[in-house]
């Protein structure tokens, strides 16, 4: 089984979720299909799964991974932030929403989301939209990229970044993923005792940027939870502080409005599945459940 096909936090997230059989449950954001697979499973003989994702190409990876679950599993091409239309009048008893990239998408060139391998500057999750990492990169102005560089990558050195991308692009547009690593990484510099490449957090803050991945999360988390069936349960994973910040706040306030919160603290994967996923390393789940009366 490649990296692809292993779903985070597994184990966690369907006892977040506490699985069982019958009813609506949600994923949000199903990827390649590994958390709706095993929700399908333990929610057999007539548990029933709505899966969206953003991005097609995932989405139909997903559909034939599932297919074997028949009329128990619908999937459709939508971002997350239209379930609560998609809905309707239905009420989940579970809703996951795992806001990390899968393997398949850092590890294909063309898709543009790694700096460690030669691919178009693209970064979009769902391809029919038009802006692309490559259009922020060469169009923003020197103050708004290191605001971007700052705000959402996290990137104490934001300024001398986004100066040497602006130096750059005035030679000629900056078009691939290394050729705006290679001038991040000399812009950064090496600092003592840092363990991420100097190109991560730049190529994170581009990432958020273009899928809009911040915007209206808290919001939507809220309208999501009051959708959710009595004593129904939300689980999301986040993957870098930004997410895992709006999650915890949006799930405090939660817990003042008629729900439970599951996790005080984030649950992290442990050293077994670590070895078995690197790229699992900085997941976050927490979860909440509505309260019956």
């Amino acid at each position: 089984m490649d990296q692809g096909h292993l779903p985070v936090l597994l184990e966690e997230v369907l006892e977040a979720l506490a699985v069982r059989p019958a009813g609506l449950y949600v994923d949000g954001t199903v990827g390649l299909g590994g958390h709706a697979h095993a929700i399908l499973d333990r929610s057999a003989p007539d548990g029933r799964l709505l899966g969206v994702d953003r991005d097609a190409e995932s989405l139909e990876r997903a559909r034939l991974r599932l297919a074997g679950h028949g009329e128990r599993v619908r999937l459709m091409h939508a971002d997350y932030r239209e379930l609560p239309q998609i809905l309707g009048a239905e009420r989940p008893r579970g809703v996951l929403l795992d806001l990390g990239l899968s393997s398949a998408q850092l590890d294909t060139p063309e898709r543009g989301f790694s700096f460690q391998v030669e691919g178009p500057l693209d970064m979009r999750m769902d391809r029919s939209q038009h802006e692309t990492a490559a259009h922020l990169v060469n169009r923003l102005p020197e103050k708004e990229l290191a605001d971007l560089f700052f705000h959402l990558g996290e990137e104490p050195a934001a300024r001398r970044i986004a100066r040497a991308v602006v130096r750059e692009r005035d030679r000629a547009p900056i078009r691939t993923t290394t050729q705006l690593a290679a001038v991040v990484r000399r812009a950064a510099g090496r600092r003592r005792g840092r363990r991420l490449d100097p190109a991560t957090r730049a190529f994170q803050a581009l990432r958020i940027a273009v899928n809009r991945e911040l915007e209206g999360l808290g919001s939507l988390l809220a309208e999501l939870a009051a959708r959710l069936a009595p004593g129904g349960r939300m689980a999301v994973v986040a993957f870098h502080s930004l997410e895992d910040r709006q999650v915890k706040q949006a799930f405090r306030a939660l817990g003042t409005e008629g729900f439970r919160l599951l996790t005080r603290k984030p649950v992290r994967p442990g050293p077994d599945e670590l070895r078995r996923n690197p790229r699992a390393r900085s997941a976050r789940l927490r979860g909440i459940e509505r309260e019956v009366a």
